[in-house]
């Protein structure tokens, strides 16, 4: 198998305004690297690094406040919103994975979305997130048309599946109590085994390591951004419109444990936020003519936004095994 590579592409000339000649180059590679691996990373989104630095520093502020504080936050999983405390989410139920312990993934999160949110009582917190949110989702945004161009669609198709679309920004910290001992032989899971629900993810992380990809050989694979680049995965509305053409990008969190010269195993700190842009919640997605044919029938039948995102969150929210989630759970169960 050829070695696995995260691809890097460049959107400027989307970002822009470049010629048709420069949008077709970056359409192409964006085409090629949703085939060949569902993960990009991409440079020239536009993002001014004070946003940024920003918004590191206000999710920083956030989770360096006491438990209490922080689970003041909690609402009901089906809101999707406010805070999710360490151990209380398993992401493999979402893909139809059985957890022999269930809710295990040790991050913790915040959410935000559009509207219905919870404000922690953080100094600057709402103001560096809303900037963040409303920039990610131009991101986002600019990413559907990029995806037009290189599936051959027409220009707004996806707007029209997304005029006020379900979009949500969940702030990952990954990290445990100081002095916290680890077994070295321990299977920690940072977050588990999972593809995102919606039409595209746009990721911002932190270079510390963890971040793991499902790749075509089967296997698990590092991955860590480079400097300045946003992190942009599949989701499964996307490989249903494509008939798998596009899959979404199976990945997983599994933070290395260090150990400390006293024998203490601990890990690294490590921080990410993903931008979910979804689509409409009455939105009905299946797998759209130009992808279906006599050697490539309609693998999907077709689901509305909300039905889909619903079933996604019973199981990794509220601990119910997602049973419409087959095709993913082969893949996970296949890897090595």
């Amino acid at each position: 198998m050829p070695e696995f590579i995260v691809p890097t592409v460049d959107i400027t000339p989307y970002v822009d305004h470049g010629s048709s000649a420069e949008r077709e180059r970056v359409a192409a590679q964006i085409d090629g690297a949703c085939r060949d691996v569902g993960f990009i990373q991409i440079v020239g989104h536009g993002i001014a690094q004070q946003t940024i630095d920003a918004f590191a520093a206000a999710m920083d502020t956030f989770f360096d406040q006491p438990l209490d504080a922080k689970c003041a936050l909690i609402r009901p999983a089906s809101e999707n919103r406010g805070y999710t405390a360490p151990k209380s989410e398993s992401l493999a139920l979402s893909a139809g994975v059985q957890s022999e312990t269930r809710m295990k993934d040790f991050f913790e999160a915040f959410n935000i979305g559009r509207e219905g949110n919870t404000w922690p009582d953080v100094v600057s917190f709402q103001d560096a997130v809303q900037e963040w949110f409303a920039e990610a989702g131009r991101v986002a945004r600019t990413m559907t048309e990029i995806f037009e161009d290189a599936l051959g669609l027409e220009r707004g198709f996806f707007a029209g599946l997304s005029r006020n679309p379900i979009e949500v920004l969940r702030m990952n910290n990954y990290a445990l109590p100081a002095g916290t001992r680890i077994e070295l032989d321990e299977d920690l899971i940072g977050m588990g085994e999972h593809t995102d629900y919606g039409i595209v993810t746009i990721l911002w992380a932190d270079q510390v390591k963890g971040l793991q990809v499902l790749g075509g050989d089967g296997g698990w694979h590092d991955v860590q951004p480079a400097d300045g680049a946003l992190l942009i995965n599949l989701g499964d509305l996307t490989t249903r419109l494509t008939n798998e053409q596009w899959l979404s990008t199976l990945h997983r969190v599994k933070p290395p444990i260090v150990v400390d010269e006293q024998g203490i195993g601990t890990i690294n700190r490590r921080r990410s936020a993903a931008l979910f842009f979804d689509g409409d919640p009455e939105a009905v997605i299946g797998p759209l003519p130009a992808f279906v044919d006599e050697e490539h029938p309609a693998i999907y039948a077709p689901v509305t936004v909300d039905e889909h995102i619903a079933a996604k969150l019973a199981g990794s929210r509220a601990g119910v095994l997602n049973e419409g989630a087959a095709r993913e759970a082969e893949r996970v169960l296949s890897a090595y």
